[in-house]
């Protein structure tokens, strides 16, 4: 026995090649893989995922600046995914076997096809299929999720995507986190002051693509009085039909706000002893858009 564990702990004492200057617990060994595009160029912080047989997650992470990725994990079965913004992800199936490197070699990674566009008109937001929800801390502890249950809003979708333009109006009493106390205070002078200011309204027409479905929407923000330019990182997801076979376009989108930017101030609340949400909130929007009629 003592004779066993020696051999092993020489032969990894002295073994040479890819696995000499990485360590490797008992009964695991290593997967490795680089990631290409068509032009074998690396792709850079592409998203790699490994999961057991069960499909549980087991490691993930991106990739290094020259494509490369390495992992250490229990010998055993496993299944890898690679994806990366604008290409078609990659799945294979791998085995690790004990103090091996079980390496994929160079993966390329296909570019994929972008999702059609909408068609060059108006479109409204259908409210029924759209939500905008909202993520802030509590005290700088726990999480509040919250949501505005009324809005409204059209797209006028241009010949160039780029040169098209929106504008969606949100009734700011609407505000719920599904806490009553909580809402009626954020309804008050104290943040939101909904008697002054009736509503939120965003407008852009500078829609810029970040390659893929990726989409920069750059506008003006007016809330509680002030206005701040936003952008929102958007993800156009595509065309589709509804249940009465009506077209659709969804996308979902997200931005950070900063309260003091639009002088609902954090440090006064405090000093006021208020301290319902904390001084940014994170925006989520996921819209589904109809041809205005």
């Amino acid at each position: 026995m003592i004779g066993r564990l020696l051999g092993s702990r020489t032969k990894r004492m002295q073994r040479t090649g890819p696995l000499a200057a990485v360590h490797t617990p008992p009964d695991a060994g290593v997967l490795s893989c680089r990631v290409l595009d068509p032009v074998n160029a690396p792709v850079t912080h592409a998203e790699f995922t490994v999961s057991d047989t069960m499909g549980r997650k087991v490691v993930g992470g991106g990739t290094d600046p020259f494509g490369s990725f390495v992992a250490t994990v229990p010998a055993g079965e496993y299944r890898l995914a690679v994806s990366a913004e604008g290409y078609t992800p990659y799945r294979a199936s791998v085995t690790v076997a004990e103090d091996t490197l079980a390496s994929l070699g160079d993966v390329t990674l296909q570019v994929a096809q972008p999702p059609e566009l909408p068609a060059p008109g108006d479109w409204e937001i259908e409210p029924a299929h759209s939500s905008i929800a909202f993520t802030a801390r509590h005290i700088g502890l726990a999480r509040i999720h919250g949501r505005f249950n009324s809005f409204a809003g059209a797209v006028r979708i241009a010949d160039d995507m780029e040169q098209s333009a929106m504008h969606v109006v949100i009734d700011a009493a609407s505000i719920d986190t599904n806490v009553k106390m909580r809402d009626d205070h954020l309804r008050s002078a104290d943040f939101l002051d909904v008697q002054r200011y009736p509503t939120l309204e965003f407008y852009s027409d500078r829609f810029a693509h970040r390659g893929g479905n990726r989409w920069a929407v750059t506008g003006a923000l007016s809330l509680h009085g002030v206005t701040r330019t936003v952008t929102l990182d958007t993800e156009y997801l595509g065309l589709g039909n509804g249940m009465e076979g009506e077209t659709r376009a969804a996308c979902r989108a997200t931005t950070e706000l900063h309260r003091d930017d639009f002088t609902v101030s954090w440090q006064t609340m405090l000093t006021r002893g208020i301290a319902v949400v904390g001084p940014s909130i994170r925006i989520d929007l996921d819209v589904q858009t109809v041809p205005k009629g």
